[in-house]
């Protein structure tokens, strides 16, 4: 089987509400030998060149263009990852945040540096997620690692090195009474699965700003530098905005909302998906085969991801909320700005077809009481 490339429309305008393309824009929902190597990551620049061609073949000169265009996209890519500075993994987090036992890392990429990929709403969720932490749940501002390559930010740039050495920092030296946060919005891809500890057969990723480059970052990555090192008493919480989040941490439980029950995610393989001893919870924007979306639907001015600003409002809002009661609230929502989308405009039920929005997903490392549960991060 080959790999297909699944796309949607750019963006459109429709009354005072503009909504980007869905975030995944090419999908590895295949598996054969070009996908072996690396995970699927040859597939993928296959279909990124094939891009450029169809670009450039309608142009008329006799230059090749797509050659032309894919060395400059390269270099521009290049030059923008030069140009930010490597991140040096502090040797004792805890002391370099003040002994504060609370820790964040957050991440927010806009592929600025090539308009095909790029997200206009993930510096905003980064933004809107960092005033959650500090002002509702108390994070020191300096406790706060930012990741992000918005043309207008200061921060380290999101590359797949600076992501992988941050995910280390994040959990380094962690102890009893530790809290940390890691929150992703970007894009998210899936590819197959060749471990055998995937239910579905397909391993969730997420993209650094050079993925094109250095491939993306597996869950089973993630998995092994934020999950495994949780000790006792340690509580990790991932919020992920991108699509095909939904196990991203694999994790061995996720919860069916409708249900009221948490269902079985352990891998076929036997592998190890567990914490030392602590506790990790995962909210993704959608399941694992779904997209999620930027929009600005909420705001009518500033692009947003979809999740990220149902959560961050909703918690500001309800202090006190439980996890049952935030994943309800975002549900009900979502259910809401999807149908009034569908009620009042032909034109988006056309454009859009099947891309509503998606509800968040829930999984953890344990089982837990949802309902009874306050969500503190």
């Amino acid at each position: 089987m080959v790999t297909t490339p699944i796309t949607c429309s750019d963006s459109y305008d429709h009354q005072d509400t503009q909504e980007s393309c869905i975030r995944s824009h090419i999908i590895a929902c295949g598996g054969d030998a070009d996908h072996k190597d690396k995970g699927g990551e040859r597939g993928l620049r296959k279909k990124v060149k094939r891009f450029f061609h169809s670009k450039a073949s309608s142009n008329s000169s006799g230059v090749n263009s797509s050659a032309v265009a894919m060395a400059s996209f390269e270099t521009s890519c290049r030059r923008k990852l030069r140009s930010g500075p490597s991140v040096v993994i502090p040797a004792a987090p805890a002391a370099a945040c003040g002994g504060s036992n609370k820790r964040a890392l957050l991440c927010g990429v806009t592929y600025s540096h090539q308009h095909r990929y790029m997200l206009k709403g993930t510096a905003n969720d980064v933004s809107n997620m960092k005033n959650l932490l500090t002002n509702t749940f108390g994070y020191p501002a300096e406790c706060i690692r930012i990741l992000s390559d918005d043309p207008g930010a200061q921060d380290l740039i999101p590359t797949k090195k600076n992501i992988e050495n941050s995910l280390k920092w994040l959990v380094e030296g962690c102890k009893w009474g530790d809290s940390l946060v890691f929150y992703f919005s970007g894009h998210g891809l899936r590819q197959p699965d060749f471990q055998n500890d995937e239910l579905d057969g397909y391993d969730e990723t997420i993209c650094p700003v050079d993925f094109l480059k250095e491939g993306m970052i597996l869950d089973n990555d993630i998995n092994k530098t934020i999950v495994w090192p949780l000790k006792e008493g340690v509580k990790l919480h991932a919020i992920v905005d991108a699509c095909h989040s939904g196990t991203i941490l694999d994790l061995e439980h996720v919860y069916n909302r409708k249900q009221r029950t948490w269902i079985n995610n352990l891998p076929p393989s036997g592998a190890r998906k567990s914490t030392s001893g602590g506790l990790a919870i995962s909210i993704s924007a959608c399941e694992d085969d779904k997209m999620a979306a930027d929009t600005t639907v909420f705001t009518k001015k500033e692009m947003n991801g979809a999740m990220t600003y149902i959560l961050t409002k909703t918690v500001k809002e309800n202090p006190q909320i439980t996890y049952g009661g935030l994943l309800d609230t975002m549900a009900n929502h979502i259910v809401n700005i999807n149908s009034e989308r569908w009620i009042k405009s032909r034109i988006i039920r056309k454009v859009l077809r099947h891309k509503t929005l998606q509800e968040p997903m829930l999984s953890s490392s344990a089982k837990f009481e949802v309902n009874d549960t306050k969500f503190i991060l």
